[in-house]
């Protein structure tokens, strides 16, 4: 389990990042999606729009595509690069539609048997964990914020220093799978208040004995349990899951594409579908998860947890 982003930084000649460029499983994610021309598709989490722009390229005029994400800022990027045809491809591109909700309420903005196909690739950006200001990482100090969407009220800030003992032990636990999430809870507990998220990784680093897993920073875990509650995460991809969900609306012979990065998801994601085959309502198309190749590894490290399923909707 680990908190990989999604997107792969890029930096130019200066130094300056450019985020987006790479998006994970790129090749195999259209495969598997099999975009066609004229088709109406859905990027569940647009991000800054490196799925769009594929699907895009490859929809035409007469096609339809609907972009979701959380993050505002991210769809103003995204908005960028995905709503307009570049220069070359004027004349031949799709109806973009960029919506800023979550993928839960994929439903609520379409048609019900709608859709030729879905993508979702719920991992974090780098450009949200290269931003301090946003609060996911300790690897710089910021705020104790996680929010991918900043209009809502709840941050990683409010649940560190207001939640009692034991709801901070259970969360850790439950959406870090930390062994150590009683001593980790404790130790927040007497440092509050907490502001920043090097204090933070400090405090939890000093209550770990034996991290969970030796090759992570021991807040790792702790900070992917915050961020996952305070975005209410899994609840989120349940729901997308869900009969009132991507079944709603795509149509028979709608593919579904769902690339994750831990293991909470994934298992998610593989339940939802086993289940789905069982009951003649999805016929799954990867045995097995797909992985990033030992290439994009080197080229993206952050890709190294991803993890592709997908599937075919039956009925």
């Amino acid at each position: 389990m680990t908190v990989e982003g999604s997107d792969s930084v890029q930096r130019d000649a200066h130094g300056s990042a450019e985020f987006g460029h790479v998006p994970v499983l790129s090749k195999e994610a259209i495969d598997f999606l099999a975009v066609q021309r004229g088709g109406t598709y859905i990027d569940a989490t647009v991000g800054l729009g490196g799925h769009s722009v594929l699907i895009a390229k490859r929809l035409g005029p007469q096609g339809r595509l609907t972009g979701f994400d959380k993050d505002a800022r991210a769809l103003e990027i995204a908005r960028s690069r995905v709503a307009s045809p570049p220069a070359e491809r004027q004349g031949d591109w799709p109806e973009v539609k960029l919506i800023h909700a979550s993928f839960a309420s994929v439903a609520a903005h379409l048609e019900p048997h709608s859709a030729d196909g879905l993508i979702a690739d719920v991992g974090v950006s780098s450009m949200q964990f290269e931003d301090a200001s946003r609060g996911f990482s300790f690897q710089a100090d910021g705020p104790l914020d996680m929010r991918m969407d900043t209009t809502q009220e709840l941050t990683a800030e409010q649940v560190v220093n207001q939640f009692d003992e034991r709801e901070l032990a259970d969360l850790i636990y439950e959406f870090g799978e930390e062994r150590s999430s009683r001593r980790i809870a404790r130790a927040v507990v007497r440092a509050r208040p907490i502001k920043t998220t090097s204090q933070l990784a400090r405090i939890v680093a000093s209550a770990v004995a034996r991290p969970t897993n030796p090759r992570l920073h021991p807040a790792t875990l702790t900070f992917q349990a915050l961020r996952i509650f305070v975005n209410r995460e899994l609840d989120d991809l349940g729901a997308l899951l869900s009969a009132e969900g991507a079944r709603k609306v795509l149509k028979k012979g709608g593919r579904l594409v769902v690339i994750s990065f831990h293991s909470l998801e994934d298992r998610l994601v593989k339940d939802a579908l086993r289940e789905g085959a069982r009951r003649g309502t999805w016929e799954v198309l990867t045995k097995k998860p797909v992985v990033p190749g030992e290439d994009e590894v080197e080229r993206n490290p952050r890709s190294r947890s991803a993890r592709m399923r997908a599937a075919v909707k039956l009925r």
